[in-house]
């Protein structure tokens, strides 16, 4: 689902999205998987996940500090989003969501995708999600490795500065594009959604309108499924969705 490399967003993971989000993460690590599928980070009451990417993608190289990542603070992983070795930014976008979506985190139980409508063009997908042709069948779809019916990732250019609704990817935090995607959608109703999605309400003050991602409720069955190569729909089983939108008197 990610677009990594092809939108070549002129922001880097230094934008100030992303210094927010770091900002106020703090606790003790004790654990730090990088799995097949996804990264994890065990902190002092949750956990966190972040997509692993995928071997070829640029700034993938051994981490420098393996075996040492544990044991330090958050908010030390947190700084590692300036890292030129994109396995330090997916601990780090892990460690922030180790401190923002805690087992206490409240919010609803629905899928992010049922949050926006059908109006074909003017609702655009960054990313194919599973069962996005029964819910959404007509919307315009942005992906990396585009199918039969799917936009490369140059049509983001056009296609969002018209959208009425726009979910994007998780993935999009890790290769910087979050940003300039935002960018070019100010008027859309915006949902970023997957399991590596921070639930931060400092993305609502970002042009973020809701937020859809992970809590995970059983760590030590998350670590195993993360250890064994699992996907998605083996982490659920272990987790919570949780939604939530931004306060109506946020909006201008």
């Amino acid at each position: 689902m990610s677009i990594i490399q092809e939108l070549k967003p002129h922001q880097s993971l230094s934008d100030p999205l992303y210094v927010a989000l770091a900002q106020g993460v703090q606790g003790m690590v004790h654990r730090v998987i990088v799995g097949l599928n996804w990264t994890l980070v065990v902190g002092p009451d949750s956990c966190g996940v972040s997509h692993t990417p995928t071997r070829g993608t640029n700034g993938c190289r051994a981490l420098p500090q393996a075996s040492d990542y544990a044991r330090r603070d958050l908010s030390e992983l947190a700084t590692l989003l300036h890292s030129d070795n994109i396995f330090e930014a997916t601990i780090a976008i892990a460690a922030i969501n180790a401190f923002h979506n805690s087992r206490d985190r409240e919010g609803g139980d629905e899928n992010g995708l049922d949050l926006v409508e059908d109006r074909g063009t003017r609702t655009v997908i960054v990313g194919r999600f599973p069962g996005l042709e029964r819910r959404l069948p007509d919307a315009a779809v942005i992906e990396r490795e585009p199918g039969p019916n799917d936009y490369p990732t140059s049509a983001a250019e056009t296609l969002l500065p018209a959208c009425e609704q726009l979910v994007i990817t998780a993935s999009t935090l890790l290769d910087g594009a979050l940003p300039r995607l935002l960018e070019l959608a100010p008027q859309a109703f915006t949902v970023l959604l997957g399991p590596g999605t921070p639930l931060a309400d400092v993305l609502f003050d970002c042009g973020v309108d809701a937020l859809s991602g992970l809590v995970v409720e059983d760590s030590d069955a998350i670590e195993r499924v993360i250890i064994e190569g699992g996907a998605v729909s083996a982490m659920k089983r272990h987790a919570r969705n949780i939604t939530i939108r931004k306060p109506p008197n946020s909006y201008p």
